[in-house]
């Protein structure tokens, strides 16, 4: 099955989550038994079940991706009121400030991730046995997945290379330089793909090729094409990917179930998160949910219809958004569920929200299904995000090679062309500058909706002006929380232009 690791939420996490800036949440848990260094890693089972703790916070990442929109010129935050998840408000209009609860959940999460995978890391020398090369490759993975997303967000944070943070580490841990963060995380990555299998062993767990993609992206992100196109290209050449078409037989290879659940875990997948609706969880500990709780965020307000079912009515995709694609471009059907179109097509009724714009992330909203989960249901979704697709692979590659290589780049820029087309009438034949237009435009119709607009933005320099209320040198990162700060007996400096 699809989710048969993530399907035990283990006493091991207990002593994993982030000393310095977990909520209670994490802490105040029920346990079957002590762990501690003393008594655990003695076997291959231990290394395993503290492998699928630091997998496991990786559902948390729903709230990097739907914010990662909302804070994008992709879309507007939605939801019942200007008051509603106030935090998600505030980022859609760039007034956000370090006090903002769901930033500080982004902080949590990921070092809660960070400090998982940094346990097994601190014990990779304890116990022997085969296999335990891939596991401590995964862990790395894992480290180096949180710690990116972290500096995206936040620039230069703490870091303790293989050990654990514990109580006091605040105090005398100072945040390492952007500069160092990368570093770290390209040689955990490097590490990692030495070690780690083309074919994962089970569905779900990362693979050599999503530990290239991801060390590719962290290259371009630092401007390092020279090292980004052949590690990306490492991916393409493999023969593990490809993109997904419509003319495909298989119902799990065509375009139009990408983001289906047919289509989980399918041949464009290079790595994806999983989610499951085998129990609920409540609102409380939204970071405890099995289920993709941006989906049902997403959700068009009272819906009553076909396919979908009812949400919230956040991350609504502008006009202008959907105004991006060309006549034929297959892509904007299944990106934007346009209500007034679907409406006329399936007599389907909802309520507008907040900033209704008539439009939902097709890709991410809920689906019915064919039996009703515990809990709630919105909480629940099942639909796993899919964190790297060979797609996103193709254009970094295309971008990495823009400059030094364009004839590379227009290939692998027509390949995803090609597809959303179905004919290659609509090739690329642009160089230079416009060339590297073509491609950050190509990045927005293929992606939208998954959570990277606002850092490809930021990265590229062409947020300020295009993003509302977006200022340069100040919103290129988010603030540090309060609370953070604070703990460290304002030892850390705060991001610039946010005021403490």
């Amino acid at each position: 099955m699809k989710r048969k690791i993530l399907t035990a939420i283990l006493a091991f996490s207990l002593i994993t989550t982030v000393s310095i800036s977990c909520s209670d949440d994490f802490i105040e848990r029920d346990v079957l038994y002590s762990i501690g260094s003393d008594n655990y890693f003695n076997s291959e089972e231990e290394y395993y079940k503290g492998l699928i703790a630091a997998y496991d916070i990786l559902q948390s990442t729903y709230a990097n991706a739907i914010l990662g929109e909302i804070a994008s010129d992709n879309t507007v935050c939605g939801g019942g009121d200007a008051n509603d998840v106030i935090g998600w408000q505030q980022v859609d209009l760039m007034t956000h400030t370090p006090v903002n609860s769901n930033l500080r959940d982004i902080w949590n999460w990921m070092f809660a991730g960070v400090n998982r995978a940094s346990y097994i890391l601190e014990f990779k020398d304890k116990t022997e046995f085969s296999g335990k090369a891939q596991i401590i490759a995964e862990a790395r993975f894992l480290r180096a997945y949180y710690q990116f997303e972290l500096v995206k967000w936040f620039g230069g944070i703490p870091m303790k290379g293989d050990a654990r943070f514990k109580l006091g580490d605040e105090l005398t841990t100072p945040r390492s330089s952007k500069e160092e963060v990368y570093a770290a995380i390209e040689n955990d990555l490097t590490l990692a793909i030495a070690d780690l299998n083309p074919i994962a062993p089970q569905v779900g767990r990362v693979t050599k090729g999503a530990a290239q993609a991801l060390l590719g992206k962290v290259y371009l992100y630092q401007k390092k094409f020279d090292l980004a196109g052949p590690m990306l290209e490492n991916v393409i050449t493999s023969g593990n990917y490809a993109l997904v078409k419509e003319s495909n037989a298989a119902d799990k290879d065509k375009y139009s179930n990408l983001f289906e659940e047919v289509g989980e875990n399918g041949k464009e997948s290079v790595f994806e998160i999983q989610y499951t609706d085998v129990e609920g969880a409540g609102f409380g500990c939204l970071q405890c949910s099995e289920g993709n709780v941006a989906v049902g965020f997403s959700g068009p307000r009272n819906y009553e219809g076909p396919l979908f079912t009812p949400g919230f009515s956040f991350n609504v995709p502008t006009a202008e958004a959907e105004a991006i694609y060309e006549d034929g471009d297959t892509r904007k059907k299944y990106t934007i569920l346009n209500m007034k179109d679907w409406s006329a097509e399936s007599d389907a009724v909802y309520s507008p929200g907040y900033k209704d714009t008539g439009r939902f992330n097709r890709k991410y909203i809920p689906r019915k299904r064919s039996k009703e989960a515990a809990g709630d249901l919105n909480l629940t979704n099942p639909n796993n995000y899919r964190a790297i697709r060979y797609a996103d692979v193709l254009l970094m590659a295309a971008e990495a090679f823009s400059t030094s290589n364009p004839g590379k780049a227009q290939t692998y820029l027509n390949e995803v062309r090609r597809r959303a087309f179905g004919d290659n009438n609509h090739d690329i034949t642009s160089s230079g500058d416009e060339l590297v237009q073509d491609i950050q435009d190509e990045r927005r119709r293929e992606l939208l909706g998954e959570g990277h607009r606002f850092f490809d933005l930021v990265r590229t320099g062409k947020a300020a002006g295009t993003i509302p209320g977006y200022v340069e040198g100040k919103n290129n990162l988010f603030p540090i929380p309060i609370e953070e700060i604070r703990f460290s007996n304002d030892k850390w400096e705060q991001n610039p232009l946010y005021a403490n």
